[in-house]
């Protein structure tokens, strides 16, 4: 595993590493703090010891490599700027510093869900803090909730997709954009996908331990996904553990994954679409609600603890609300808007409304 991170000639916080770079996330998270205690040793930050005494925890508690990345990158932020704002102690830190920290990257064009995602990191380093006695309770106070944008989950247009499929002539590419495509899958679950989790003859993959959220689940192959497999397989090499591998690695690593995604949307025209590959889940998703899949079912399938993520897509599909606003909307333009109707409904409402005032 390959670590890059640059450690600056100054101390200042504008120049300080704001995030370990690592290219691949494989390996034990007993060697990934072994690797971030290396580059932490590297770095000036108050309170290093109480640093390494949290990683050990959460080591303890048995999170990935990519999670101890994350929470490593948000503290040396937090830290670095407690350093430059003159304290080089860690019982000094308050609550003013966590607000300063939200501004300050804020200022600097973080998108919010970057910072939500640091100050979650933040914030439970301060709680280890608290419970070790080493900071006040007061860090808290009334907690700061960050107002999320709601996006919509976006899907690839019908035809977009069909111009994309028609210029991928890679047979391994094929398989894999196809997989993703029918299965929902994230394209970390498939890039670990081994020979053994593929079940061709009963048409279905099993997730042992999902990318995100480390749940297991099954996920079943359309015939289009079954072909392509089925071809790739004819030249893959046998000996290999992995179902998508490169050519030097045991399995193919995202930033290949993705750009050969990228090279597809460019040769098919596409590129400005701005679409990734996690569109592809996303199209997943919108084409099965299209098709009546119940939202229950939907939710299994993609892998969601909770069913409001899975909720997210029946926005984009809600065909109920889409034919209620034609037939009023064509009401309206033709002229033949039913005041009598309005006004009765209106009166009905108001009149449920007095009876009950009437009995409070």
């Amino acid at each position: 595993m390959t670590i890059k991170c640059t450690v600056p000639a100054s101390n200042s916080f504008e120049s300080c590493p704001t995030r370990f770079q690592f290219e691949s996330y494989s390996g034990s998270s007993i060697e990934a703090l072994h690797a971030i205690l290396r580059r932490l040793a590297g770095i000036d930050l108050p309170g290093e010891e109480h640093v390494e005494a949290y990683l050990r925890s959460v080591v303890r508690r048995n999170r990935r490599p990519r999670t101890l990345y994350s929470i490593m990158g948000s503290i040396t932020l937090f830290l670095g700027m407690i350093r430059d704002n003159g304290k080089r102690s860690l019982a000094d830190i308050t609550k003013g510093d966590v607000e300063a920290f939200i501004e300050h990257e804020q200022d600097r064009g973080i998108k919010i869900t970057t910072i939500r995602t640091r100050l979650m990191g933040v914030h439970a380093f301060l709680r280890y803090l608290v419970d070790e006695g080493i900071v006040s309770p007061d860090v808290f106070g009334r907690r700061i909730r960050l107002q999320l944008p709601d996006r919509l989950p976006r899907a690839m247009d019908p035809d977009d997709l069909s111009r994309l499929l028609s210029v991928i002539d890679h047979t391994r590419d094929r398989a894999m954009i196809l997989v993703l495509l029918r299965t929902g899958m994230r394209i970390g679950e498939l890039l670990n996908t081994k020979m053994i989790d593929v079940h061709l003859r009963e048409r279905r993959i099993e997730i042992y331990e999902a990318e995100k959220n480390r749940m297991g689940r099954v996920v079943y192959l359309s015939d289009d996904a079954v072909h392509a497999l089925e071809l790739w397989l004819q030249e893959r090499n046998s000996r290999k553990e992995y179902l998508m591998y490169g050519r030097s690695r045991g399995r193919i690593c995202y930033s290949t994954a993705r750009l050969r995604f990228v090279k597809y949307l460019v040769k098919a025209g596409l590129s400005h679409k701005g679409y990734t590959v996690h569109t592809l889940r996303h199209t997943f998703a919108t084409e099965l609600l299209n098709a009546g899949m119940r939202l229950e079912c939907l939710q299994v399938l993609l892998g969601h603890r909770c069913i409001e993520e899975t909720r997210r897509y029946a926005r984009l599909t809600d065909k109920t609300r889409e034919a209620e606003y034609f037939r009023a909307m064509s009401r309206i333009e033709r002229g033949q808007c039913d005041d009598d109707r309005h006004n009765s409904e209106l009166a009905t409402i108001f009149e449920e409304e007095e009876l009950c005032t009437q009995h409070r």
